[in-house]
């Protein structure tokens, strides 16, 4: 049974790997930020030492007890040492050996190797969390610095904005409001750039940080949030994700580990109530006489049973039921997340394809289509203050958008016990710089669940509120 746990931890730990290492590879940056992490992470290097802490402690659960030699004098009188003068008269060399009863060492080792299976699982958990660690802070950065480029677009429309209102303005057709308040934006946008690239500093030192690298180092990405969607592998049925999670789950791996433990300590406390054994031999030198010698084997009595190796026994096989009951609940949250991430990345991805095939076409369009009539006076200013809004919500919610599916896909590789956050909740916080000074266009714009933009946090902190 022991055997059969480590054959099932080592499939785990390799499937888990297996199923870990296509979404790194794609990604040699990534690749190079996760396994930088392993190799210098202080909490993995705990785990690490933990694992070897239980290894350790198999052979001392089947060693014997340390032998006792005894050494002593016999003596016929007190006046003078009688050794080969009196046949009674002796010194004494013994050595005695505590021997268990036959199979308890066996018992206490299987019960030692089943304990040291369990804690791998930990290993695999750790190994997982310290990966979707680095893989959720690269997402960040992707994010900020995608916000940096939606920044860089914005600034160009406000100033081809500026520049129709400045020509307007020149020649009487336009009120000089419309190019005070282009200008203005353009200022709100130097604040928005100011905040995001100290989001973007953030998040690379928090990757510095989970790779024990300098916190100022700066790390280059060549990807975006959309090269890693286009390049997520096909999303499997929500019934393959249960069964893939349960296959993979360090939680469930190791409630079943440490059932199989459980088991292997109820063996050996229904062992202790056998009696074990001392075998001594000695040897006592006479002097000048024939030396005298001896053997023995002795039995412990076990006639406190029923006080203590009894309520062992009771205690051990209630410990082993509940372990079993622990299999049983830590497979119906396995599954449950599962079922929820499958959801929430269903309700995602439909999300983005609306984005990519409409939603950032049209408003790109409206974007275009108003500037164009603005400039032959065919609208007012309000009408670019409005699409452009629109267009800041619509980029901003899709790049968050996009992150979060991200988030979700990494939880499955995580096989994460905690709870996804809701779909229309996660792409409708991604505010972006000039996204919180429009929030009309959010509505217009169509933000994920009917969010306001510019009252939402990102999770990466990287958009900031212009207090337009």
């Amino acid at each position: 049974m022991a055997r059969t746990g480590s054959i099932a931890l080592a499939l785990l730990l390799g499937g888990a790997a297996l199923a870990a290492e296509p979404a790194a590879s794609r990604d040699p940056v990534l690749e190079g930020l996760v396994r930088e992490a392993l190799d210098r992470s202080p909490e993995y290097a705990r785990a690490r030492a933990t694992v070897a802490a239980e290894r350790e402690r198999i052979p001392q659960a089947g060693a014997l007890a340390d032998p006792t030699l005894s050494l002593g004098i016999q003596n016929d009188g007190f006046k003078e040492i009688q050794i080969g003068k009196m046949e009674t008269s002796y010194f004494q060399i013994m050595v005695t050996q505590p021997l268990p009863w036959p199979g308890k060492r066996g018992a206490r080792e299987r019960a030692a190797r089943a304990q040291a299976t369990a804690v791998e699982a930990q290993l695999e958990r750790v190994r997982l969390t310290t990966t979707a660690e680095v893989e959720r802070a690269y997402v960040d950065l992707l994010l900020v610095r995608g916000r940096l480029g939606l920044l860089g677009k914005l600034e160009a429309l406000w100033k081809e904005a500026e520049a129709m209102a400045r020509t307007r303005y020149a020649v009487g057709a336009g009120a000089q409001s419309d190019l005070v308040r282009s200008q203005l934006e353009r200022t709100r946008l130097v604040q928005q750039r100011v905040a995001l690239e100290a989001a973007e500093q953030a998040s690379v030192e928090a990757l510095n940080r989970l790779r024990a690298h300098p916190l100022d180092e700066p790390i280059a990405t060549a990807r975006t949030l959309a090269d890693v969607a286009r390049e997520a592998p096909p999303a499997p049925s929500a019934g393959a994700a249960i069964e893939d999670a349960e296959a993979r789950s360090p939680e469930l791996a190791q409630a079943r580990l440490a059932t199989e433990a459980a088991e292997r300590r109820l063996e050996a406390a229904r062992r202790e109530s056998y009696p074990d054994l001392s075998v001594t031999a000695g040897i006592m030198p006479r002097g000048g006489l024939e030396p005298m010698w001896l053997a023995s084997v002795g039995f412990t009595l076990p006639v406190f049973h029923e006080r203590k190796g009894a309520r062992a026994v009771a205690e051990s096989g209630s410990r082993r039921d509940v372990e079993a009951a622990g299999v049983e609940a830590t497979r119906q949250v396995v599954a449950l997340r599962a079922r929820q991430r499958h959801a929430v990345a269903s309700a995602l991805a439909q999300t983005n394809d609306i984005y990519g095939a409409a939603l950032l076409v049209q408003s790109d369009a409206a974007v275009r289509s108003t500037l164009s009539q603005y400039k032959v006076g065919k609208v007012t200013f309000a009408s670019v203050l409005d699409v452009l809004r629109g267009l800041v919500a619509d980029e901003g919610g899709y790049l968050e958008s996009l992150a979060q599916a991200e988030r979700v896909a990494i939880a499955a590789r995580e096989v994460s016990l905690d709870a996804p956050g809701g779909a229309g909740g996660g792409a409708s916080s991604g505010s972006v710089p000039g996204a919180g000074a429009m929030g009309g266009g959010a509505a217009k714009g169509g933000a994920p669940g009917g969010g306001q933009p510019e009252q939402a946090a990102p999770a990466s902190g990287g958009g900031m509120n212009s207090g337009m």
